[in-house]
């Protein structure tokens, strides 16, 4: 992973510094509020529906051991609200009534302290650190070269990449030292400071796209053209929310060097062309959808005045581009054992590989890597009674441990809200399914229906129109059976609580929306999204099946459409079609039939609402 210079290590320490003196201000009455609001977004610090939020930046998902490990300090330490606090926001929550499931059980939201939170653009989120305590927080991130500069705030966010960076044995050639250019480009960039709405980029250099590339601002993918240069194909105006749009290509190759100086054309074409008047049409994706081929003009306009006239300022070097990549220092994975290591191996491979639950992991967590010794692990942070993505303490003080013991000290965050130890010998998965099983991480249900994302909701973001954990919960629930989920296949469950689509609903086979009607929760369901992996095909925004279904339908309509993919697909031999391939091939309307078939009579639903 990426080693920081002396000069990357001062700026952090130097940005927590100015952020304790602002905090300092503040607190003295110095600053007046809206004075301090900008500088606290700046730095990752929110105010939530019932506390203050914090999201540290992890450039392309990538974390050390020592990094994981002041992690779980936090978490620990200071995500610890009064005791008056979370009892009264649990008291809140409470209000809002259980989801009933069958049998006469029920779910209700459990806020928890003392974690965190992975997000799906590889960052971590704490939701109940107090502000009084944010400058030991921020002095504690930069101890191990970490910070929130810039994870809020109309400016570029975290740049994003695929997991399996530098080690995808699919991969044309490593984002990484790309992606960190760019960081280092886009940190506290003068001009971008204040653009008309955030601005995300996400990169990948492999074949199948586990970045999500169609939905970010911009999305790049490395190629290379007929005669073999390395470049990119460069995307923009990709993004959800409301008005979700997949980004359209502006160039099909752009050699790789003028990276930076064409990134920087579309940011100012943004800058200067995008809507302030309204922050419902502010993104950039409004604005190429508006404008087409006048917006690729203009960018290309400017590009062109950037490289003849300004003197390509931004151009990449080779030496810059070695000297970057040499800071990405690839582990000495050592084969050397002691021959009492090498005997517990033999014994733990002897004693697993006829055990069906290692051999479902081998088949879902476990992914080739480029060096064939070795092979790229993925920790399950979805499992029942905790929401997806969330990791206590002592979790992360476990995955940090596994790291250190398998991972060669290091782990990286997914798209998906998992971990991943990206240098794990083939020696030792038996060893690490052992390990990982003890603490609730083998859970071999890495892509299938359980893996789902989901958002924090109305649990705790101000901004939701209802919750995400509570439904979460319930789904995971009804399907714990492991031969049941295997059977059912690949299939990608988002949840978002709002239209915002943090849980990235759009993109789901299966989607679910949180909207409010007359004060109540409800939910639409939407089919057919596709992130553009290869499981899901071209990236494609999924379409609502009917009217929103309450709370406590939810479930039996998940339910329902499983079991018409279930009755209707079709096999081949040992093959039998995907859940994402039987809606392509069947189309949406068998599906929308069962789906409004499971709708709750108005007598059921009164009694129901009545139990709550």
């Amino acid at each position: 992973m990426y080693q920081y210079t002396e000069f990357d290590r001062q700026f952090v320490q130097a940005r927590a510094s100015q952020f304790r003196d602002q905090l300092t201000r503040w607190q003295a009455g110095e600053l007046a509020e809206d004075e301090f609001k900008p500088l606290r977004l700046q730095n990752g610090w929110y105010v939530q529906r019932y506390a203050p939020m914090l999201r540290v930046a992890v450039p392309y998902g990538e974390l050390s051991s020592a990094q994981i490990r002041v992690l779980a300090k936090i978490a620990r330490d200071y995500d610890q609200p009064s005791t008056a606090l979370i009892d009264s926001a649990q008291a809140a929550q409470d209000k809002l009534g259980s989801v009933p499931l069958a049998g006469g059980l029920s779910v209700k939201s459990h806020l928890s302290k003392g974690y965190a939170h992975f997000t799906t653009r590889q960052n971590i989120q704490y939701n109940w650190i107090p502000l009084d305590k944010a400058a030991d927080v921020m002095d504690l991130l930069a101890s191990v070269d970490m910070h929130g500069i810039q994870t809020s705030g109309n400016c570029i966010r975290n740049i994003t990449s695929d997991e399996r960076a530098g080690i995808a044995v699919d991969e044309m050639a490593d984002p990484r030292p790309f992606a960190e250019i760019m960081r280092q480009w886009s940190t506290l960039h003068p001009e971008f400071a204040f653009l008309p709405r955030k601005f995300k980029i996400a990169i990948t250099g492999a074949h199948e796209d586990r970045a999500a590339t169609a939905w970010h601002d911009v999305g790049l993918h490395l190629i290379k053209n007929e005669a073999g240069e390395l470049g990119f194909q460069v995307a923009a105006g990709g993004g959800m929310g409301r008005t979700p749009i997949l980004a359209s290509t502006l160039r099909e190759f752009l050699p790789w060097h003028q990276l930076l100086n064409y990134i920087e054309a579309i940011v100012r074409a943004y800058n200067r062309f995008g809507r302030r008047d309204n922050i419902y049409k502010a993104r950039i994706k409004i604005l190429v959808k508006a404008e087409g081929q006048r917006f690729i003009d203009q960018v290309e306009a400017e590009y062109k005045d950037i490289v003849e006239l300004d003197g390509a300022p931004h151009t990449i070097t080779q030496a810059e581009l070695d000297r970057v990549t040499s800071c990405f220092v690839a582990p000495n994975v050592s084969n050397k054992r002691s021959a009492a290591q090498d005997q517990t191996a033999k014994v733990l491979l002897a004693a697993t590989q006829d055990d069906k639950e290692f051999i479902r992991w081998l088949e879902r967590n476990v992914a080739p890597h480029q060096n064939p010794d070795l092979r790229i692990v993925t920790l399950s942070f979805k499992r029942l009674g905790q929401a997806p993505g969330d990791a206590t303490a002592d979790q992360l003080e476990i995955a940090a441990d596994l790291a250190d013991q398998f991972g060669a000290g290091e782990a990286r965050v997914t798209h998906d809200q998992n971990l991943v130890l990206p240098w794990v010998r083939y020696d030792q998965l038996a060893e690490l399914w052992t390990q990982a099983r003890k603490a609730g991480f083998a859970r071999a249900n890495t892509r299938l229906l359980t893996d789902m994302i989901a958002c924090p909701g109305g649990d705790f973001c101000s901004l939701a129109n209802a919750r995400s954990l509570p439904l979460a919960e319930a789904i995971t629930q009804r399907y714990q059976d492991l031969d049941e989920l295997h059977d059912l296949g690949e299939i990608d469950l988002h949840i978002s609580g709002c239209i915002n689509s943090c849980g990235h609903h759009h993109s789901g086979h299966i989607g679910i929306l949180g909207v409010d009607k007359d004060g109540k929760e409800w939910y639409q369901i939407t089919l057919g999204g596709s992130d553009g992996s290869t499981l899901s095909g071209k990236p494609a925004v999924g379409k609502v099946v009917g009217p929103s279904f309450s709370a406590a339908e939810v479930p039996e309509v998940i339910e329902a459409v499983l079991n018409t993919y279930r009755d209707l697909r079709e096999s081949t031999g040992l093959q039998t079609e995907t859940f994402i391939d039987a809606l392509h091939r069947l189309g949406a309307d068998p599906f929308k039939i069962a789906a409004n078939g499971a709708r709750f009579s108005a007598k059921v639903k009164t009694d129901l609402e009545e139990t709550v």
